[in-house]
């Protein structure tokens, strides 16, 4: 399976090059530090959804924009075979760089206000999880296994078939029940 972090690295410094933004700029508009923005550059550091969200407000992107290859105005259709390509996020914690794998499901589409992949979601023992938020919503529906959300002081767990739709404004945090693994369809909505 190929991996995709490069190129999100990779885009993020091709932006911010291409508007004259220097790095201590997008630290002091993310909130993030020049260390974390510089591993983030260099592939060696790729964080959840939230600070990625900082970064792309902080550019004046959208988050697709990290993720697309194309610009298709009309619909897009997103065959399985296409689903190869990955992009993993880290679940916080120091020692692990992944625990989820997203398939987008639109990034060739152009102008879009909603990300939806097919996440998998590696097993873990893991249990101290670094909560995020950021502007928007987002809809989960679990496919396969079990999955626990850490939404505010509240624990959520679903099983296949099940789904949740929560503002994600709120701090959460989206992973396996202990030890299993799972497949899950997420849509994010994050307002531009």
């Amino acid at each position: 399976m190929s991996n995709n972090h490069t190129i999100v690295g990779f885009k993020i410094k091709g932006i911010r090059e291409s508007k004259n933004i220097s790095v201590e700029e997008i630290a002091e508009r993310t909130g993030l530090s020049v260390e974390q923005i510089n591993s983030i550059e260099s592939d060696q550091y790729l964080p959840s959804l939230g600070p990625l969200i900082k970064v792309a407000r902080a550019l004046g992107v959208r988050l697709g924009t990290f993720l697309d290859d194309n610009d298709d105005l009309g619909p897009v259709v997103c065959r399985a075979e296409e689903r190869n390509n990955s992009i993993s996020f880290s679940n916080g914690a120091s020692d692990a760089r992944k625990h989820m794998e997203y398939h987008s499901l639109a990034k060739q589409k152009a102008g879009r206000s909603m990300e939806p992949f097919v996440i998998d979601i590696q097993p873990s023992e893991e249990r101290n999880f670094k909560l995020s938020a950021h502007e928007g919503e987002e809809f989960i529906y679990v496919l396969e296994g079990s999955v626990e959300i850490d939404y505010g002081k509240q624990q959520y767990t679903l099983n296949a078939g099940d789904s949740i739709f929560y503002d994600s404004i709120v701090q959460h945090h989206v992973h396996g029940a202990p030890g299993q693994a799972a497949k899950i369809l997420a849509v994010v909505y994050i307002p531009f």
